[in-house]
């Protein structure tokens, strides 16, 4: 009730606080809806499926559309045998050609759970990260780069050929890699690696003949990575080694359909000028068609002091309007897709669900209303003058319009409800109104709202919150 009483107060309140004019413009289309919440990993499910359904239907409901299956280990009832490299193929002294030498078990529950919820897989064909101190056991450069090749092709096949008892599910991208990089600055690689044991330059020569092969054998298919990490966050300019691959890519003349990249942030327009400087980078070396990937990111203050409270904020309202804001800013930047890190529920990473009971937070309710726009399917022009609320409308093809509007404050010691008046270019909004709200007081709560007599609408936005309307 207090909640109500609040947010409603909120909304007759237009014109005694702040004032923020949104304009939106429905004829006047942009483009397409991006793909701005896909995510890592998969749906939860355990065991006894008749009992639990864990988070496939909210996997569904999000429209997602992709999910990267990197760090897939920990997803449910699927353990820690499933998509990597060393686990799908175990004794790398086997014959890549004998199906009898891949272990495909597990994976394969764990990509026809994303299947069937209607998801695409974008596979990631590599090793997840280690972390552990001491002795690492999987990411150290193949002993034969050219087996390596053949072994991923044949996972490949496997997918979407039918080969050794598959199947065939036609996923379109495959990543070569994740973070190679994450350890090359000072030469740390030699003292703690994480990603990859090995050099620049043995990353070179193995991730040449990784693509040039899975290219050679699968010319319709798209080939790219290699999941290059960012800076620390507020750190603006990309790292050195993404210009250093793919100046060296060039100069051997591989063949990248896509480049991928990760940064966490705390400030989404960080998440700009570091996709303008990948587009520019990509184009300098002859990469004009390949898609600009960011598809590891998350809400990050910083990795040492504030770690335990950017941990807090993931699954906070802040989190969730941080991660509305951050799809919104790369929907008008030069990213073809982002790839929220992590689906996982229970790992440190989630924002989107309770580790215990699986009930979905903020920032699920930001991708589900993203999933929304998407299904709306054309951006239309729309604008706000003040800062930090954020607008982004689109129309389908039967003439609804949704408008998500966000609110996300860096500073936390800023309280006040900013109103919000949002106006339609040329005209008036008529006819039935949804709008549904996340913010303190809860996710995703429709209440009601009234057009006003001049045909506009008004909000009341707290800090960390965002609105989904529908006309």
């Amino acid at each position: 009730m207090r909640r109500a009483i609040i947010a409603c107060a909120a909304l007759l309140l237009a014109g005694t606080g702040l004032s923020a004019q949104i304009t939106v413009s429905p004829d006047a289309a942009i483009g397409p809806i991006k793909r701005m919440n896909a995510v890592n990993n998969g749906p939860r499910i355990n065991n006894s499926e008749q009992v639990y359904t864990g988070t496939t239907g909210y996997f569904r409901a999000a429209n997602v559309g992709y999910s990267r299956n990197h760090d897939a280990a920990g997803a449910g009832a699927y353990g820690e045998h499933v998509v990597d490299i060393s686990m799908i193929f175990p004794d790398f002294s086997k014959n890549p050609d004998k199906p009898e030498s891949y272990d495909f078990t597990l994976t394969d529950r764990y990509v026809k759970s994303i299947q069937d919820a209607g998801v695409e897989v974008f596979y990631r064909l590599g090793q997840s990260i280690e972390n552990q101190p001491l002795k690492k056991y999987n990411i150290y450069p193949p002993k034969d780069n050219r087996k390596w090749a053949k072994i991923a092709e044949h996972i490949i096949r496997h997918y979407n050929e039918g080969w050794a008892d598959g199947f065939h599910y036609g996923i379109k991208y495959w990543e070569v890699w994740n973070e190679p990089n994450l350890e090359w600055d000072n030469d740390k690689w030699k003292v703690d690696p994480r990603c990859w044991a090995g050099s620049p330059e043995q990353f070179y020569d193995f991730f040449e003949v990784a693509v040039k092969h899975l290219k050679g054998c699968f010319p319709d298919l798209l080939i790219g990575g290699p999941a290059m990490s960012g800076n620390d966050p507020g750190i603006r300019v990309v790292p050195k080694w993404y210009e250093l691959l793919l100046s060296e890519m060039q100069r051997r003349g591989v063949p990248l359909d896509f480049f991928a990249w990760h940064i966490y942030e705390a400030d989404p327009t960080v998440y700009v000028d570091y996709s303008y400087q990948v587009r520019a980078l990509l184009d300098k070396y002859g990469y004009t068609q390949a898609e600009s990937f960011l598809n590891e990111w998350n809400y990050i203050k910083s990795w040492t002091d504030d770690y335990p409270y950017s941990v807090r904020m993931m699954s906070s309202p802040k989190g969730g309007a941080f991660v509305c804001a951050s799809m919104q800013e790369g929907q008008n930047c030069p990213t073809d897709m982002m790839m929220y890190y992590d689906w996982r529920p229970g790992t440190v990473f989630n924002g989107l669900f309770d580790a215990y009971s699986d009930a979905p937070l903020w920032s699920y309710w930001a991708l589900y209303a993203w999933g929304k726009l998407k299904t709306l399917g054309t951006q239309v022009e729309a604008s706000c003058e003040i800062p930090n609320v954020r607008v982004t409308a689109a129309r389908g093809e039967d003439g609804r319009l949704g408008i998500l509007v966000s609110r996300y404050e860096m500073d936390d010691n800023i309280t006040a409800v900013k109103d919000v008046t949002v106006s339609l270019a040329g005209g008036r909004f008529d006819g039935r109104v949804r709008c549904h709200i996340s913010d303190q007081f809860g996710t995703y709560t429709e209440y009601p709202v009234a057009l006003q007599p001049d045909g506009t609408l008004n909000l009341g936005l707290y800090p960390h919150s965002f609105v989904f309307i529908e006309f």
